[in-house]
């Protein structure tokens, strides 16, 4: 069988992962897979003939170590997916700009390499709302992001300061439709559209994260956002095996809130037939191996 190492972290106490969801059709097509953490030591990866980056969910605490195990991935014989020259150019939300600039709204938002608290104060008439997001431009699972008003901001700014001093972060207004409707996620494997959930937060939240109390339901996304969905897929510089793009409900459209191609819960749970669309994209891709009843 050929191999495939699963790329993840020292400990998933505390959170939902359904990769294992995963095992069997890739077994069928004769892939053996072995969970490794990203921050193990001395791995061969030369041992492996794809490395899949999936549930690294502690990458930002340390970006710099982080790529620097993706370089020595890409450096050995395996294949890393998604490629590191993707995920430099999602690891930073800065890539927003870039999507924008091609045609696909975003969110709109004011990016700051300090933290300023009277840019800040004026973020509110800036955007006419009476609510804002601030969060880092390297994150992951609503980590360091802030839910503000006027006197919350008064009430936090020392906080921000420390944690923004000399970090770039992006300020957004907090738009009520991730608590009225929801955000939507639609999931891609090879370029091919394959499921879609929206997630909600639970009361009195607004991070709609599974760790965070968020709920989640499968639905079939309208046309409109369907072909928004493939204009954003085309608008990423480099194919990627596998995408989550996030969207929330913005004026008289949909915007682009993230687009996640490092580390994506892909939700398989949400989709029976999803684990074996991800395996037909990936064997379209590398290949089969040798299906595990004939390497014995």
């Amino acid at each position: 069988m050929k191999r495939c190492a699963i790329l993840s972290m020292d400990s998933l106490e505390g959170y939902f992962v359904y990769d294992h969801l995963l095992e069997e059709p890739m077994s069928e097509a004769g892939w053996q897979l072995q969970t490794l953490s990203w921050r193990e030591k001395d791995v061969d990866w030369n041992q492996f003939d794809v490395v899949l980056i999936r549930s690294p969910w502690d990458y930002q605490k340390d970006a710099k170590a982080f790529l620097s195990c993706l370089q020595r991935i890409e450096a050995s014989s395996a294949v890393l997916e998604n490629p590191l020259a993707l995920v430099r150019w999602n690891i930073d939300k800065a890539y927003l700009r870039e999507i924008e600039q091609k045609g696909i709204p975003v969110v709109p938002t004011l990016w700051q390499s300090r933290f300023d608290l009277q840019t800040v104060q004026r973020a509110f008439t800036h955007f006419d709302t009476d609510e804002l997001i601030i969060k880092p431009l390297v994150s992951a699972n609503a980590d360091d992001t802030f839910r503000l008003d006027s006197s919350t901001l008064q009430a936090c700014a020392g906080q921000l300061a420390e944690v923004f001093c000399q970090r770039k972060h992006m300020i957004q207004p907090f738009l009520n439709t991730v608590i009225d409707e929801g955000e939507y996620s639609l999931f891609y494997f090879g370029g091919q559209y394959s499921h879609a959930i929206i997630k909600r937060p639970k009361e009195a939240d607004f991070r709609v994260q599974e760790e965070h109390g968020g709920r989640l339901e499968s639905i079939e996304p309208t046309p409109e956002l369907l072909t928004l969905a493939e204009r954003t897929l085309a608008a990423i510089p480099y194919p990627p095996l596998y995408a989550r793009l996030d969207f929330i409900r913005h004026g008289p459209g949909f915007a682009v809130m993230e687009l996640e191609l490092i580390e994506p819960s892909l939700y398989f749970n949400m989709d029976e037939e999803s684990p074996r669309r991800f395996s037909r994209a990936f064997v379209e891709k590398f290949g089969p191996g040798q299906p595990a009843c004939l390497s014995r």
